[in-house]
């Protein structure tokens, strides 16, 4: 079995961090929608609709006025929206027009922008209290999510409605969130026409799943026909081999079959659940899966394998949280997702146990507001957006739990406005692409619950994506099978669920046939199971990536270079080795003077030497110049080293300055990031005594308590793995052992934060940013967290795609990002940005392509309007157009905003604790 058979079927969880935020003031539940001739730039309201287009929504209350909403029938992309729906823009110097500072429209205060330059400059990124945020709602959706992507990377479905407002917020986006719903400003007022919803719609067939077919591709994916194995492994798989246990007793009942695969992981408890020793907690998820695995077959869960599974499920509930491997009060200690926390709930119900009061309420807590259940444990007052597969479980669970109709309820009717036409259910909120796991638990519950219409039609359409041989894939239109997927099918399919499978059953008249001797042949993985880093330079030097061969865009067609984007390129390459030239391309153009197409260098980024040089964009660029062998003191005609030491706070700033966020911490560094990155310079210029106060201060930031670290600074209390790996590799580089302890705590916390496929909880969800960062900081200490550093390559794996790049996040928006892919490519290698080197003696720089114009940016005309929600085509409207600037607005993650500042993006390159150079991986 391979490592795709093994995608972790949590797909809408996120954690959404913010970049900056935005408070959205009072407003009125019950408001008038305006409506008039429409401007030239917006599409008329009337013609957006619930499956047409999408729609934007700004707040100017701050300002004075109302909600005004735009339109636009084929967004393309979040800050296309915001153009084409009638509103005007401006970015900040520093960042670009892509970085939105100022929002105007036509129908409040003549077209005015806000906030006025009296009141924000617009030449940095505006700080974290007054800035304008970016909110999503998919359909269906009852309340925003900070998104995950800046406006120029998401790229809105149909039914879709955005929102910016201004003020503050936390790094979390659980404050500050718009004082509207997404229902308020949809399109026809969020209220989807009834006849388009699912379950009324077109008769659909009843269909029938092939049972034993799909038993008999089970057993052909057996090794010894006893255990599940990954690709070129003979080491048990024993996530799927309980998968593979529940789909032959929901087929077969109890046979010599399911026998032998039971019989085998009773003999592998240990090494399973136990895998930390037999006297220590248990893997909860493992344990839960176990248990449920005696309860089905009917064995006995409190001696399986000589493990008394439920009394160490009971006895190992967190007392409280946050805590090391508790989120809150009620978790089963290391569980991450909702998933786990549901089937050990499961497991001690059908082991006749009452499970502890706190772990079902726990469960409550992570139904959203619109009835979904989220798949991440997240913690009091974090982002809520769930999924139907995680909903489908555990509104089964919480109904065998008892008294907890209500919510069950809301479960449902939210799981019944989820289903597609189809009658499948998508992976997460928004898709339209049928999931089959997430379909299969659907129907599950749905059958259970009494609405067997809408089970049917997804039982209908599973059975229009069983394969030939029996097997199900992931999603609409696969092509090869998988046990994730064909395991809960096929108890969909027997009408059946983990709450009441039973070997208690008669056979079928068609039991599963013998299993092949040898498994079948697939796909072998990319070498050492990471990410094919080759396939990963070649994408992030291609030229439809790296303009003229030297830098990368801020996005679109602008000729305006990302710097900080383009120095995590540089990284990349100088940890692999695999492009010399092209690096060689890169630090030449950086170096020399180079200029972008709006005649802008590095040096436009860094500030060097100015009233707004910014420490971590500084150290950044210094930090290029040590792994390259040039020389930081002279790089790009700027001394940076003298900038970072010019650089340091010796107090905090008085509003409105807002340069220094306390003493030791370098000029507009407002992350962790930015100052790691500044003092990893510093110490490897030999100026370590020159980085005492910034090393204080980075040192002081740490969470005694947990050993992790939060995004931004000031801190805001937040634990951030990417900061954490960040940091650690800082203070790794610090000569002595002053905080060899406080690296060891941070890489400690970091292991414990890994996910069950690998990934690590990020700004995105399961964040490719955040796997390629811990793989840098654990190896720091590669021996002692081999095993985590392999499974988080192999994670990564998963996530890259045919041209070479990486996706964001295992969830969401799919499709390479360039940001993400620069973070991958380096991080994989696991070499600490302290020790990265690269000679690039003996290489030229590749040929100079032709260059492309550089796009005009207009500034269109303004009018009238008034305020209240007010559509973009009503009364006085006519912001005018807004010409495509082609600027990236950048991601609003929490780890990703202070790297705005400090030109971060998906931060460096890779690390390893050794002082040789980066190898050819």
């Amino acid at each position: 079995m391979g490592t795709a058979q093994q995608h972790d079927r949590r797909t809408a969880g996120r954690r959404l961090l913010s970049l900056f935020s935005a408070a959205a003031v009072a407003f009125a539940a019950s408001v008038a929608f305006v409506t008039g001739a429409a401007p030239a730039a917006a599409d008329p309201i009337e013609t957006c609709t619930p499956t047409v287009g999408a729609i934007v929504a700004v707040d100017f209350g701050p300002f004075g006025g109302g909600v005004v909403r735009g339109c636009d029938t084929t967004p393309t992309t979040g800050y296309e929206l915001l153009r084409d729906g009638g509103f005007t823009t401006e970015g900040t110097q520093h960042d670009g027009p892509g970085f939105i500072c100022r929002i105007g429209n036509g129908a409040f205060n003549s077209g005015k922008q806000y906030p006025t330059p009296a009141k924000e400059s617009c030449v940095l990124t505006p700080q974290a209290g007054a800035y304008w945020s970016y909110w999503i709602a998919s359909p269906g959706q009852a309340s925003w999510s900070y998104s995950p992507l800046g406006a120029m990377d998401r790229k809105p479905k149909a039914g879709d409605v955005d929102a910016w407002v201004f003020g503050a917020t936390d790094v979390g986006g659980t404050t500050g969130r718009p004082a509207f719903t997404p229902d308020d400003v949809r399109a026809k007022g969020g209220a989807p026409d009834p006849s388009e919803t699912p379950t009324d719609g077109p008769s659909v067939p009843v269909g029938k799943i092939d049972v034993p077919a799909a038993a008999r591709w089970v057993t052909q994916q057996l090794h010894d026909g006893s255990h599940v194995v990954d690709e070129g492994s003979e080491t048990p798989n024993y996530f799927l081999t309980t998968e593979a246990a529940y789909a032959l007793a929901a087929a077969g009942g109890r046979s010599p079959a399911l026998d032998k695969v039971v019989a085998r992981l009773a003999a592998g408890t240990g090494e399973y659940a136990y895998a930390a020793g037999p006297k220590e907690a248990p893997d909860a998820n493992a344990a839960a899966r176990l248990a449920l695995v005696a309860a089905v077959t009917e064995g006995d869960a409190r001696d399986f394998g000589g493990h008394d599974l439920l009394g160490d499920l009971e006895k190992n509930v967190c007392a409280s949280g946050p805590a090391p491997g508790c989120t809150a009060k009620g978790d089963f200690a290391g569980v991450s997702y909702g998933e786990g926390q549901a089937l050990a709930v499961l497991a001690l119900l059908r082991g006749g146990m009452v499970p502890p009061a706190d772990t079902v309420t726990r469960l409550t807590q992570l139904v959203c507001e619109d009835g979904s259940v989220t798949s991440i444990l997240i913690g009091p007052g974090e982002n809520c957006d769930g999924d139907p597969m995680t909903t489908g479980l555990v509104a089964l669970v919480l109904d065998e739990a008892g008294d907890h109709d209500a919510t069950v309820a809301r479960s449902v009717a939210y799981l019944k406005k989820a289903q597609l036409r189809s009658g499948a259910f998508p992976a997460f909120n928004g898709s339209t692409v049928g999931s089959v796991p997430a379909t299969a638990y659907a129907a599950q519950a749905l059958r259970a619950l009494g609405q067997v219409r809408a089970a049917d039609t997804a039982i209908w359409w599973l059975s229009r994506e069983q394969l030939a041989d029996g097997g199900f894939g992931s999603d609409e239109g696969a092509e090869e099978g998988g046990l994730y997927a064909t395991a809960p099918a096929l108890l969909a399919g027997s009408g059946t669920s983990l709450v009441t499978l039973t070997t208690k059953v008669p056979e079928p008249t068609e039991p599963p046939t013998t299993p092949p001797t040898t498994p079948p042949a697939t796909t072998p993985p990319p070498s050492g199971d990471g990410p094919d880093l080759k396939k990963g330079v070649a994408y992030l030097t291609s030229p439809a990536n790296l303009r003229q061969g030297r830098y990368y865009t801020a996005g679109g067609s602008t000729g305006r270079a990302d710097f900080g984007l383009t120095v995590d390129g540089a990284f990349a390459l100088a940890a692999t080795g695999h492009d010399n030239d092209a690096l060689r391309g890169i630090v030449d153009f950086l170096d020399r003077g180079g200029k972008d197409g709006e005649a802008r260098t590095v040096h436009d980024w860094t500030n060097v030497g100015s009233a707004h040089a910014m420490g971590g964009s500084m150290g950044k660029a210094a930090l290029l110049a040590q792994a390259v062998e040039r020389d930081p003191r002279d790089f790009g005609g700027k001394d940076l080293i003298a900038g970072l030491a010019d650089a340091v706070c010796t107090a905090k700033s008085t509003a409105p300055d807002r340069s220094c966020a306390d003493k030791g911490a370098y000029t507009y560094a407002m992350s962790v990031f930015g100052q790691s990155l500044g003092v990893i310079a510093q110490v490897r210029a030999g100026e370590t005594k020159a980085a005492e106060a910034p090393i204080s201060y980075l040192a002081g930031l740490q969470h005694t308590s947990s050993g992790a670290w939060p995004s931004l600074v000031p801190p805001t209390g937040d634990a951030d793995v990417d900061s954490t790996a960040m940091a650690a590799m800082a203070l790794d580089v610090v000569p002595g052992d002053a905080h060899a302890a406080a690296v060891d705590k941070a890489l400690a916390w970091i292991a414990s934060k890994q996910l069950k496929d690998g990934g690590f909880p990020g700004a995105a969800g399961n964040s490719v940013n955040s796997a390629a960062l811990a793989v840098q900081g654990l190896s720091l200490d590669a021996e002692k967290y081999g095993k985590q550093i392999a499974k988080a390559r192999k994670f990564l794996a998963s996530q890259q795609n045919a041209d070479g790049g990486f996706n964001v996040a295992k969830e969401g928006q799919r499709g390479s990002d360039l940001r993400a892919s620069t973070q991958a490519v380096g991080g994989s290698t696991g070499i600490s940005f302290g020790v990265l080197t690269r000679s690039l003696d003996g290489t030229t720089p590749n040929p100079l392509p032709s260059s492309s114009t550089t796009p005009v940016i207009v500034t269109p005309g303004d009018s009238t309007g008034g305020g209240g929600i007010v559509n973009t085509d009503g009364p006085g409207g006519g912001g005018g157009s807004l010409a495509s600037t082609g600027g990236q607005a950048l991601g609003l993650a929490g780890a990703a905003a202070a790297l705005v500042l400090a030109g971060w993006a998906a931060v460096v390159a890779a690390r390893h604790r050794r002082t040789t150079t980066g190898g050819d991986l």
